[in-house]
């Protein structure tokens, strides 16, 4: 079991990265969460098994097609087990 925090930066507002984040991480059966910030960038928690997670990151490492990712920023976080969701802004 793993669980990173991420923030992301680039354009990654106003291009569906929420909503297709919630959609990847279903897919793969993730726990977490997934918000904008106010400055920009969106953050998310992903919990789950470790190949999952993993995969998560990299596919956050490109984003939706109309997304630019600049960089991703990691850390381990303490685990989320109720599903996957999307918050209001930070």
């Amino acid at each position: 079991m793993k669980s990173i925090h991420v923030r992301i930066t680039g354009r990654v507002q106003g291009v569906w990265y929420r909503a297709w984040t919630c959609q990847q991480a279903d897919i793969k059966g993730l726990s977490g969460w997934v918000r904008n910030r106010r400055d920009g960038s969106v953050e998310a928690v992903f919990s789950g098994d470790d190949a999952d997670v993993d995969a998560m990151l990299a596919l956050c490492r490109e984003g939706p097609h109309l997304a630019v990712v600049d960089a991703l920023a990691l850390e381990p976080c303490d685990p989320t087990e109720d599903g996957f969701k999307s918050l209001p802004t930070a």
